[in-house]
């Protein structure tokens, strides 16, 4: 029995904090293997997702819904 009250649908509200997580573990990689000036990646994920929070959109939130990702607004 399927109780779940929620779409299982992926919208840009959950593929952000993806895309950031992905990000910050690719950027943790290179300044570990590379340089620490990697770093500078990480912090501006990090901004982006503050921004996201804050506000409720970012530049990677901007470019999925272009692309077709619905928010998770416009799934009700």
């Amino acid at each position: 029995m399927n109780t779940r009250t929620t779409s299982a649908r992926w919208t840009v509200d959950r593929a952000v904090p993806l895309l950031a997580g992905f990000m910050i573990l690719v950027s943790l990689a290179l300044a570990t293997g590379l340089s620490t000036w990697w770093l500078l990646l990480t912090a501006f994920v990090a901004v982006n997702l503050l921004l996201f929070a804050a506000v409720g959109w970012c530049p990677a939130s901007l470019l999925m819904h272009r692309l077709g990702l619905p928010r998770r607004t416009e799934l009700r």
